[in-house]
């Protein structure tokens, strides 16, 4: 019995505070209704600052530009053995070479600087088939012949030229002062014999090319060997190219 009874003063506290809370929070809105209207909308929002935002489709916000799409090119290496400009290429030409390019510190033999000589070289009796021709250097000074004479088995530029046998030698030959070289030459191979009838030749002519492979100027004349006034000729004549011995001039056309 001796419980604490509360009294009827305590509801009459709880009203009077209940009361005066909301007479506060009305004179707070009045406040804020004034406060928004005086400064005529200059105020910005809550969320007027914020930065736009990607959608969530990936698409630019507005106002703001796209991000580029384009692929990123490749940054140079710096690695040389890729640069696209050539450096300078190597020289090739041979700095003893002369104006007729023949590879050598010597200029090419002219025709008026040599003279020249054919010997036969099958055995008596047999048809005249091979010869040997040879030219001297009459000068004291080396010159050079290129590959083989442009040779034709009768005179003047109308008569056919001769075939070389094989292909000729690439390296020039020097001829030294009073020296000599040589060419080997086939000129018939037809053995039918009985009464046929042949071309004949009294003489063999040639021209010399040049290091760039033209023709130089002038003519060698190779006037045939003592007891021939003519021999036979046909198309299966052949000549070698220029040599420094006899044995390599001879060796592939004596195999004919």
């Amino acid at each position: 019995m001796n419980a604490k009874k509360v009294g009827a003063g305590a509801p009459r506290r709880l009203r009077g505070a209940v009361l005066g809370a909301a007479v506060v929070a009305a004179l707070l809105t009045t406040t804020a209704c004034q406060d928004s209207g005086g400064d005529d909308g200059a105020a910005a929002s809550p969320t007027a600052s914020a930065p736009p935002t990607a959608s969530p489709s990936g698409s630019a916000s507005a106002g703001r530009a796209p991000a580029s799409t384009a692929p990123a090119t490749a940054a140079p290496t710096g690695d040389s053995g890729t640069s696209g400009s050539a450096g300078p290429s190597a020289g090739t030409g041979d700095s003893g070479e002369t104006g007729g390019g023949n590879g050598t510190k010597y200029a090419d033999c002219e025709a008026d600087g040599l003279t020249t000589a054919v010997e036969l070289q099958d055995a008596p009796g047999e048809t005249p088939r091979r010869f040997l021709l040879t030219v001297t250097n009459t000068a004291k000074t080396p010159c050079v012949l290129n590959e083989a004479p442009i040779l034709r088995l009768k005179a003047g530029n109308d008569a056919p030229i001769v075939e070389t046998l094989g292909e000729p030698d690439s390296e020039p030959v020097v001829v030294e002062g009073g020296g000599t070289a040589y060419a080997g030459l086939y000129v018939f191979g037809n053995d039918e014999g009985g009464e046929a009838v042949y071309d004949q030749s009294d003489r063999f002519t040639a021209t010399l090319v040049a290091g760039e492979g033209t023709e130089l100027r002038g003519t060698l004349v190779f006037d045939l060997p003592d007891g021939l006034d003519t021999v036979s000729v046909d198309d299966a004549a052949r000549v070698n190219g220029w040599a420094g011995t006899e044995g390599l001039a001879m060796r592939p056309i004596t195999q004919l």
